[in-house]
């Protein structure tokens, strides 16, 4: 092993300061990030640097993607450490400098975006507001920074100087960026647009599965809270009754039906939802009580506001069918629509307000109410 003359870190002989393992990456991280003694926080590390070539083998084109892969990598640990390894020593324009620098990085992890911007705005503050030099006015808040360039090295591992050009490789496709889809919902009839479900189904790629969630409707002074609920296939909807009277959810909606039973006040029933579909919740002891469970099949859905407009974020660019139902409405509306890499906006759908309400509210095992029951 051989040491760093100007951190003390031990770095492999073999291969020199460029072929670092990744244990050895984490150790030097670890020394950085969290003050890893006098030296890592008092001194400037020459392994830390913008451009690091590193002495890997090409020989396919896999290789190529690889090394510029494993570059890329390693530009944004220094770039994250060599402005802690600054903030650490007392050299704010510096860590500004190279956090700006990091958050210009293209597609980068979100999870480093949120460590890095509190300390930026703290140095940014203690620097009086500046960027970081020559970097930032250089390259203004949206450039990218230039990643390394790939050094090919033939057979073998490289040598020095090998600098031999290699064919022209596109660059892998950037990840799509996630962007809302907005739009306006009308009709509905008497009830008005408010409380209409709209939902995005992909059309040309792979629709991701929805992530169960945890929700509640609540009993209140007769009434269930929210009157329309929509929840992703596999949540689960807890039932909490807040009167001081009794209460029996259920709901006749196959397959999502159920029956809560009677519930005293402080009581909860909790009903796993698995098809997707609507679940008209109603109350066995009072009549007047009724919901609504729309239950996707889809992670990219919304409620309608009460002036029917509707926001879905964290969509995926593509072709997609835009979906709504509607309460009032004897089927779901459906449209397809292209979103944007910049989003899409200004949608317009209709949902009728054909649906008829039945000859009676039913109980919980659909027959007519007894009279003494409809209060």
């Amino acid at each position: 092993m051989v040491t760093s003359a100007r951190c003390g870190s031990p770095l492999p002989r073999r291969a020199g300061r460029a072929a670092l393992s990744v244990a050895a990456v984490a150790s030097l991280g670890a020394a950085v990030l969290h003050g890893g003694g006098a030296r890592a926080a008092g001194e400037a590390c020459d392994w830390l640097g913008e451009r690091l070539p590193l002495p890997l083998s090409v020989e396919t084109q896999d290789d190529v993607a690889f090394k510029a892969a494993a570059e890329r990598q390693y530009l944004i640990f220094n770039l994250m450490a060599g402005g802690k390894a600054a903030w650490q020593r007392g050299d704010v324009a510096r860590a500004v400098e190279k956090w700006e620098a990091l958050l210009r990085v293209p597609d980068l992890d979100p999870q480093v975006q949120r460590a890095v911007q509190p300390l930026l705005g703290e140095a940014r503050r203690r620097a009086g507001g500046k960027g970081g030099g020559a970097s930032s006015s250089r390259s203004g808040p949206s450039a990218a920074v230039v990643l390394p360039p790939v050094a090919p090295t033939g057979g073998g591992e490289a040598g020095p100087g090998t600098s031999a050009p290699l064919p022209a490789v596109t660059p892998p496709r950037p990840r799509s960026s996630r962007v809302s889809v907005s739009g306006v919902i009308s009709g509905g009839g008497d009830s008005g647009t408010g409380g209409t479900v709209v939902w995005l189904r992909r059309l040309d790629g792979a629709m991701p599965r929805p992530v169960p969630q945890r929700k509640v409707i609540t009993q209140r002074e007769k009434t269930f809270l929210p009157h329309v609920l929509a929840v992703p296939v596999g949540s689960t909807v807890d039932f909490q009754n807040d009167d001081r009277i009794f209460h029996n959810v259920f709901s006749i909606a196959k397959p999502n039906d159920f029956d809560g039973g009677i519930r005293a006040v402080g009581s909860t029933y909790s009903r796993t939802f698995d098809h997707a579909g609507a679940v008209e919740i109603l109350c066995n002891i009072h009549a007047s009580m009724k919901a609504f469970i729309y239950v996707v099949d889809s992670p990219y859905y919304t409620t309608a506001r009460p002036t029917g407009a509707f926001t879905i974020r964290g969509v995926p660019p593509g072709r997609y069918e835009l979906s709504a139902w509607h309460e009032s409405s004897s089927s779901v509306s459906r449209r397809t629509i292209a979103v944007e890499p910049e989003g899409t906006a200004g949608l317009a759908l209709t949902v009728s307000g054909d649906r008829r309400p039945g000859p009676f509210v039913p109980d919980k095992y659909g027959h007519k109410r007894q009279g003494h029951l409809g209060y």
